[in-house]
């Protein structure tokens, strides 16, 4: 399958420019389009590496040109060849800091302008000196589409079938779950995650997916700017926040490809405000659980470095890494801490954070890859006010303390995750009891009283789990006044997270005041 990229190094190349740039891990997969290009132009495909010197495609590993391996003569023969050709240098980027093979390429430069060559770098690494980047065209060679990994699925599918051990029966949409799960890798990472779930059960199925966000894990680990989640909780372990919980669920399909051919645009993102303790952060893992998606947790205190100018390399890296994994999930949370430096930058660090900030900002507006962010914030005052523009998030949602109702099913999913039942627990009463008390403090409060109990050698009782509660002091009580400030600034800026929430009312308010 031919690839936008494919299509531009083709015009590239008959358009005579003398100098490409390919930036990709994937030296196979480009070799074979750059092979089957030359071909159908005519001309001779040349491989260089520092290990082998000049070679064609099909020659024989052990064959090794001594005289060539060394940079200078393998861009002299370059420059002596007499036929149409495509020179693809591996791995060159290590010897663009050296002054006499930066001179020879100069030099080379007008001479290839006068034939039918062209000398292309293929590196994982860019590094293109200054005295030559106007000579140089970059591209950054695109990981495999959709339609790409779909025909690596359907060979491995038809190669595998013969063994009669290996059984694969893959309805259509579980195949298209498949395919989506391993976009982000290269054409040999695929077909090892691939491999590995067949190894390991004798078959390709829904529960395979695992397998190839593991593949997807490994290349996060990696990066070190971004830190790969397991996606252990389930969205039945977040209590109340019905209204998000259901916007979360309608917005889940986007990701599919019936949903793409409708026209659906896929979300981009929401941004959680709200009380500590509240269940945001539960939320975005639940979330990659409900969506089988990876979920990446983005640090921005750990893009900033002491280095000038690495900072807003660091957030790019990390970015275009977020990007290359997709479609995920991309959790930044408290993100008001990692921010809280901008509106002073310019004095306090030469404006570093700033522009780091603007590079986020500027993808967040304009991503189109399927990396749907979850922001956290507690502290409102601290946020840029540019974030909150519409555009950046699809939407804003206020997480408050949790109702009644919602404390009797917090309570709920706690005492079930304890292996005790509820229905022999008096929930009404702990609802009543905990008024004030966010989802943290009521799984501390059960925590507590299953110290007491077992102290006393006996199960936790209904007392047990109200005693607790009845000795701490809650947030709701010694960050009263930050509370209310976050309520009252929400009441008409934000979406209610849950419906039992008091919004309706201030809604209508608003819309009287209209």
């Amino acid at each position: 399958m031919e690839t936008k990229h494919d299509k531009e190094i083709d015009v590239l190349v008959r358009a005579r420019y003398p100098l490409i740039y390919l930036v990709s891990w994937e030296e196979g997969r480009i070799t074979e389009r750059l092979k089957e290009m030359a071909a159908r132009r005519g001309k001779k495909l040349y491989l260089w590496s520092i290990t082998r010197g000049i070679f064609k495609p099909d020659d024989e590993p052990a064959k090794v040109d001594s005289q060539t391996r060394d940079p200078l003569n393998a861009l002299a023969y370059v420059e002596k060849c007499p036929d149409p050709a495509l020179f693809v240098f591996l791995d060159f980027h290590s010897y663009l800091n050296d002054q006499t093979v930066i001179r020879k390429m100069r030099d080379l430069v007008n001479n290839l302008k006068d034939t039918y060559e062209t000398l292309i770098i293929l590196s994982p690494i860019l590094t293109v000196p200054v005295e030559l980047e106007k000579d140089f065209v970059v591209i950054d060679y695109d990981l495999p589409l959709y339609e790409e990994i779909g025909e690596l699925l359907e060979n491995i599918i038809s190669v595998v079938s013969k063994n009669q051990e290996v059984h694969i029966d893959l309805p259509a949409d579980t195949k298209e779950r498949l395919i989506k799960a391993s976009l982000g890798l290269t054409r040999s990472e695929a077909e090892n995650a691939f491999a590995r779930a067949i190894v390991m059960d004798k078959k390709l199925d829904i529960n395979d997916i695992d397998s190839i966000l593991e593949e997807k894990k490994q290349a996060i680990r990696k990066s070190k700017l971004l830190e790969y989640y397991e996606s252990k909780e389930e969205f039945s372990n977040v209590g109340g926040l019905d209204c998000l919980k259901d916007w979360l669920t309608k917005r889940g399909v986007a990701f599919s490809k019936k949903a793409e051919d409708f026209g659906l645009p896929q979300p981009k993102g929401i941004l959680l405000i709200g009380v500590q303790g509240c269940g945001k952060s539960l939320t975005a893992k639940a979330v990659a659980s409900l969506w089988k998606l990876p979920l990446l947790r983005l640090d921005i205190g750990s893009v900033f470095s002491g280095i000038v100018g690495s900072s807003e390399e660091n957030m790019r890296r990390a970015i275009k890494t977020a990007e290359g994994l997709a479609p995920i999930i991309l959790w930044i949370d408290e993100i008001e801490k990692g921010l809280s430096g901008v509106q002073s930058s310019t004095f306090s660090d030469a404006g570093t954070a700033a522009r780091v900030f603007s590079t986020f900002l500027t993808w967040l507006q304009e991503k189109t890859a399927p990396v749907f962010v979850i922001a956290t914030a507690n502290n409102i005052q601290q946020l840029p006010p540019e974030l909150l523009r519409k555009g950046r998030f699809d939407e804003i949602f206020f997480v408050d303390l949790p109702t009644t109702p919602d404390r009797k099913d917090i309570f709920k999913i706690h005492i079930n995750k304890r292996k005790r039942d509820p229905a022999n627990f008096d929930l009404d009463l702990l609802s009543r009891e905990s008024d004030g008390y966010s989802g943290a403090e009521i799984e501390q409060a059960v925590i507590a009283s299953m110290y007491d109990a077992f102290l006393q050698n006996r199960d936790i009782e209904t007392k047990d789990i109200v005693n607790s509660v009845k000795v701490s002091v809650p947030l709701s009580v010694t960050m009263k006044e930050n509370i209310d400030e976050i309520r009252e600034w929400a009441r008409y800026r934000a979406r209610m997270a849950s419906s039992t929430q008091k919004d309706s009312s201030s809604r209508k308010e608003r819309k009287l005041e209209l």
